[in-house]
């Protein structure tokens, strides 16, 4: 089972070797589904600072990467390797924006490096992980911004559109705000008193960044009481649940640019939020740690009304005291929770077996913090606005206990050399105060795993008969322990007898010899012996592969809520 909630994890990418190749090798490339041809491949023979095009992206090397700087004011750089999954996978994309890009302005273009054939280049910038996008502007070389908007063909256009022209329109009366209000769904209008102040910057800085909502400025003082602003004041405006949201500046300390993205990215969402591919991103970067999920079948009549309810409870929690009695005030004063919902009949029904549901379970509501991944399970099925209020105060103050998955256990789960452990026996087994217990954490899918079987298998076996050494195994996605997050798969952890309940995790080498070393000397290694269990990171082939692997098996990082 893939849940989504593993995706807190940062990977590691890869270096390769350099081959200096002056021209683009005319060959069928394969992108995705489908592949660029050699008629798409456009090779001009010429001076050595020639610039080169394959599929309307400039190709680029150590000869030719000054003339494209100086030619093209805004220039988006793609650092890849051809064995690169992630890289093949973005190729299409990056074409499209590219010959949209390049229809639009000479100014604005996109260019690709591959780092096997231009170690130079890569080492210049930094390069180290694949695909890296580097933003550079006006000819500048030595300063690059890292790109940071979605990786799709509309995500590059925007992001380099907002880049190539003023990151907000100057607003200068009341026709030219109202008509720009209006203009989309979303808007933000900052009202600065004095437009070179060092706020302006950085709400220009964060416009740069935002590029799915205009921004607008003003320094109109009859804007100002028009929209109640008596101070520099920000407006987020919208064509829904409570129209618009202010951030004042504070006029001592300015405007905070991580509290102002944050303030765009929260009151952008709807009271709320569907789960679904469009708004993942949004969920995240909200950076709210409590989330309230809904799961209902939005075919189904009667679930429309427990949708009803739970828009009235969300009202309560949008980083104001919600509406409850005194001596439960103060618990939830300050508290925000993120209200989600998820349809069963949807392309994410596979979250419900993440809660241990199913199908016939809804509708359901579960609460989840994503920084202790503790979820709770709401009992009741009246599902009333008051119900649901009541049930986020119990968890906020600590009433309700977590809810917790596990399998039954096994008849025979001690019968084999290798120990099944499950959410109900794990404690009993893992603190064992007589017992050294060494165990994999694992994920029925993970390649990694399926591979490392036979070695934990012989491990168990050499082990067998050891009386205080239990070699033991644990599905991490269909069993929980309380306090106890599994980054990644296959993960060891190894737990030391005595009365301390002590926790070591194992990074080093996974081959038996250096089990058998580390678990005959009471978990420690001898330090000539100790090694990384992952190349450093860009250093081959494999180790690229071995990302990638990672990042698919613990793709739900986009889908964490």
């Amino acid at each position: 089972m893939r849940c989504f909630f593993l995706l807190v994890l940062n990977l590691a990418l890869i270096r390769a070797s350099q081959a200096q190749v002056p021209e683009v090798e005319v060959q069928d490339k394969a992108v995705g589904d489908q592949k660029l041809d050699s008629s798409e491949v456009k090779v001009k023979k010429g001076p050595a600072d020639e610039l080169l095009e394959e599929g309307e992206v400039l190709v680029l090397n150590r000869r030719n990467f000054d003339r494209a700087l100086q030619e093209h004011k805004f220039l988006l750089v793609k650092f890849h390797v051809p064995w690169c999954g992630h890289c093949q996978a973005l190729a299409l994309e990056y074409t499209k924006a590219g010959e949209i890009l390049k229809n639009e302005s000479s100014d604005v273009r996109l260019a690709k490096v591959d780092v096997a054939e231009e170690q130079e280049l890569g080492s210049e910038f930094g390069v180290s992980e694949y695909p890296t996008l580097l933003f550079f502007k006006s000819g500048n070389r030595t300063n690059p911004i890292q790109y940071s908007g979605k990786r799709d063909a509309k995500g590059f256009v925007q992001w380099m559109q907002r880049r190539a022209s003023p990151s907000a329109v100057e607003l200068k009366d009341e026709s030219s705000i109202e008509k720009f209000i209006a203009s989309k769904n979303i808007t933000v209008v900052g009202f600065f008193k004095d437009l070179v102040d060092a706020d302006v910057k950085t709400f220009s800085e964060v416009a740069l960044d935002v590029v799915d909502i205009p921004f607008g400025i003003t320094d109109n003082t009859e804007l100002f009481q028009k929209y109640g602003a008596s101070q520099d004041t920000v407006i987020l405006f919208k064509t829904f649940d409570e129209k618009s949201a202010e951030f004042p500046v504070n006029e001592d300390l300015g405007l905070d640019k991580e509290e102002f993205a944050r303030f765009i990215i929260v009151n952008s969402l709807h009271l709320v939020t569907e789960y679904n591919t469009q708004n993942s991103d949004k969920i995240f970067a909200a950076k709210i740690v409590n989330h309230l999920l809904l799961f209902i079948n939005k075919t189904v009549e009667a679930h429309q009304y427990v949708l009803e309810e739970f828009q009235g409870a969300a009202h309560q929690f949008k980083g104001k005291s919600p509406v409850c009695t005194p001596t439960r005030f103060s618990l939830a004063a300050l508290v925000t929770i993120l209200f989600v919902l998820l349809d069963t009949n949807g392309e994410h029904a596979e979250v419900l077996q993440y809660f241990g549901l199913n199908s016939d379970n809804v509708p359901a509501i579960r609460f989840i913090n994503i920084e202790t991944v503790r979820k709770f399970a709401m009992p009741e099925k009246e599902f009333t606005t008051e119900a649901v209020i009541s049930f986020c105060l119990d968890v906020l103050s600590g009433k309700l206990k977590p809810q917790l998955m596990s399998e039954e256990l096994p008849e025979d789960w001690d019968k084999n050399p290798v120990k099944i452990l499950v959410g109900s026996n794990f404690e009993e087994v893992a603190f064992d105060e007589t017992k050294n217990v060494f165990v994999q954490f694992y994920a029925p899918w993970c390649t990694h795993c399926k591979e490392m079987e036979p070695t934990w298998n012989e491990l168990g076996e050499k082990y067998k008969d050891h009386k205080n050494i239990v070699i033991a195994k644990f599905d991490a996605t269909a069993n929980e322990i309380d306090g106890l997050r599994v980054r990644g798969f296959p993960n060891l952890k190894f737990f030391p007898a005595g009365k301390e309940k002590k926790m070591l995790e194992y990074t080093k080498e996974r081959t038996v010899e250096l089990f058998s070393k580390f678990l005959d000397s009471g978990g420690v290694l001898p330090e000539e012996e100790e090694e990384t269990l992952v190349p450093e990171s860009g250093s081959t082939e494999e180790s690229q592969r071995n990302a990638e692997l990672e990042e698919n098996r613990d793709k739900t990082a986009k889908d964490e809520l």
